[in-house]
């Protein structure tokens, strides 16, 4: 079993900037991807980020490219996003999610991910 908490959601003005924390426990085998997802009301939950784990290779959305930036800690098993130049569009519930399956996947792919946090709210007024 993996515990994800997440943390560092909140209200900002368009423009501004938040960092995302995400901190797993329960598991001490090293991960897969860990990566950041959001959900928007009445939308399907989509992909923002991930890192892999082994390498530190990341992966962005098209629409946070450029903005965002993802990070990782391997010693605490935490992975960051700073999220720059936010967007009112960029409000969502955002997740943290981590695979530890140890074969290639897409990183994009909800399917692809073991264990979710409950999600943090961010949001971003115009």
């Amino acid at each position: 079993q993996v515990q994800l908490v997440e943390s560092g959601g909140g209200l900002v003005q368009a423009g501004n900037s938040l960092r995302l924390s995400c901190s797993a426990s329960g598991r001490t085998s090293t991960y897969y991807y860990m990566g950041w997802f959001r959900q928007a009301p009445g939308k399907e939950r989509e992909f923002v980020s991930a890192v892999r784990w082994s390498g530190g290779y990341t992966y962005y959305a098209g629409s946070v490219r450029g903005r965002f930036t993802i990070s990782r800690v391997n010693a605490n098993n935490t992975v960051y996003l700073q999220m720059n130049s936010l967007k009112p569009e960029d409000t969502a519930v955002y997740y943290c999610a981590v695979r530890i399956r140890p074969t290639l996947a897409l990183a994009s792919s909800t399917n692809n991910y073991d264990y979710w946090g409950q999600g943090t709210q961010v949001t971003v007024s115009s």
